[in-house]
């Protein structure tokens, strides 16, 4: 079809993004920590009451508006998110087993310690060491002891660790 037979406002709105998908397999819980709830909500207000009225009025704009709908989009994420978030409090007792909200260190077989908090997926960030309780190593560290030697299936290969300090964050924040 020739553009001749279109209207020039058909080319004036940008197209309405899709929902951003969760990185939850269906049916699996949205487990999120305490801080990580709070941090969301605080992430979610941010973007309601600062970010979106910053943008003032988007209608003349169509950089504004695709901005106004990459906000939206987020905002409708964390919402759905929070609504469907089971907060998983730390064990009332100290132990040494591994459970959702942990944090631990690890000693690798060439000696290197590293520390990991098992986390929602929502609240993953690698690079801080929060891993997504689905994740690979977080699979392997569930339910195992300090002590306790585990292995898992890195990209690199096959790694083994060993647990040397379970902890929780004890703060509960709502």
């Amino acid at each position: 079809m020739s553009k001749a037979f279109l209207r020039e406002s058909d080319f004036d709105e940008p197209e309405t993004l899709p929902p951003l998908v969760s990185l939850l397999p269906p049916g699996a819980k949205n487990y999120v920590t305490p801080s990580g709830a709070q941090r969301m909500r605080a992430k979610l207000a941010q973007l309601i009451e600062v970010e979106r009225p910053a943008l003032g009025d988007v209608s003349g704009d169509p950089e504004l508006k695709r901005e106004q709908q990459l906000l939206d989009q987020q905002i409708r994420y964390l919402r759905d998110s929070l609504q469907t978030a089971e907060i998983v409090e730390p064990p009332a007792e100290t132990n040494d087993i591994v459970r959702f909200g942990a944090l631990v260190s690890v000693r690798e077989t060439d000696g290197i310690e590293s520390q990991y908090t098992l986390v929602g997926v929502d609240e993953a960030a690698p690079e801080q060491g929060k891993v997504s309780w689905m994740s690979p190593i977080a699979r392997a560290l569930l339910n195992a002891r300090r002590g306790d030697r585990v292995s898992f299936k890195a990209p690199s290969g096959l790694k083994q660790l060993e647990i040397i300090a379970v902890d929780y964050e004890r703060a509960s924040v709502r």
